[in-house]
């Protein structure tokens, strides 16, 4: 296994009984209760099993389901043709209504699941156009491209920057060692009331992780042919992050043995997030 290989192995396994955290108070200064360190405690407490209890299509195919729309690129319709093809008639609405059930129930459990994200840490904002009208998409990512989180907001001003920020202070628990950022203004400033100006790098070329994790969400939004309300956006990406984080094994830096074994560890961690209560 290659250096970079065994890295991701050991940040994706490293799991530890402490977390570190960061107090914010008032006036919106951040002060670290403890630099970083490994991650949190055991990844399987207090997880919730799913209930399908009342749907007519068994658990496996409402599973399978949702990891089709989720993991690839696909419409709703997309997989009613998958569907038909194996025998299973599913109506489109169905696999939405299915989608956007356990959708979320099961990002939230695929989160809890993840280790502790790096400590540099890319911020960026990309536009969409919803009902005719700009928002703005604002994510995060680690120095390995794991989306740490992503806001849909009207604006990208200051107010909208902190509030992302805050959002993975208080997220994560800890104040990362680098906070890399392109030239927009809004960011030296929230950074500048969060008291953390000393761990803030700014650059075109330095945020290129963060511009190219915004590929996979062009990919969907041209599927689905645009989002229809700030709101179905924020879900629906919330969600879809989670599961890419997981299938995310960045195959183009280890060997094809070390790929399968990512690949398989990924689908063991959605078995166990989609299983039946």
């Amino acid at each position: 296994m290659s250096e970079r290989g065994a890295r991701i192995v050991r940040r994706r396994d490293s799991i530890d009984s402490s977390i570190s955290g960061v107090s914010i108070g008032a006036n919106g200064i951040v002060t670290p209760l403890r630099a970083c360190g490994p991650a949190g405690g055991s990844v399987a407490k207090g997880m919730t099993k799913i209930s399908y209890k009342g749907y007519r299509f068994p658990p496996e195919i409402i599973q399978q389901t949702i990891w089709l729309y989720l993991r690839f690129t696909l419409s709703f319709r997309d997989i009613e043709d998958l569907l038909a093809e194996r025998g299973i008639i599913v109506s489109y609405e169905s696999v939405r209504r299915w989608v956007n059930h356990f959708g979320p129930m099961i990002a939230a459990d695929l989160r809890k699941r993840r280790p502790k994200p790096c400590t540099t840490w890319h911020l960026d904002e990309v536009y969409l156009k919803i009902d005719g009208r700009m928002v703005y998409l604002w994510r995060a990512v680690d120095a390995e491209g794991e989306v740490l989180d992503v806001l849909v907001q009207a604006k990208r001003d200051k107010r909208a920057a902190l509030k992302l920020m805050r959002k993975l202070l208080k997220k994560y628990g800890f104040v990362p060692d680098k906070l890399v950022t392109d030239d927009l203004r809004s960011y030296a400033a929230a950074i500048r009331d969060l008291r953390i100006s000393n761990r803030h790098e700014r650059g075109r070329w330095r945020n290129n992780r963060a511009e190219n994790s915004h590929q996979p969400t062009r990919r969907r939004e041209r599927k689905m042919q645009g989002f229809k309300s700030p709101g179905s956006a924020q879900r629906f990406l919330s969600t879809h992050a989670a599961a890419h984080n997981t299938f995310n094994v960045q195959r183009h830096l280890i060997s094809a043995r070390t790929h399968r074994a990512f690949r398989a560890s990924a689908m063991n961690v959605w078995r166990a997030a989609v299983a039946v209560a």
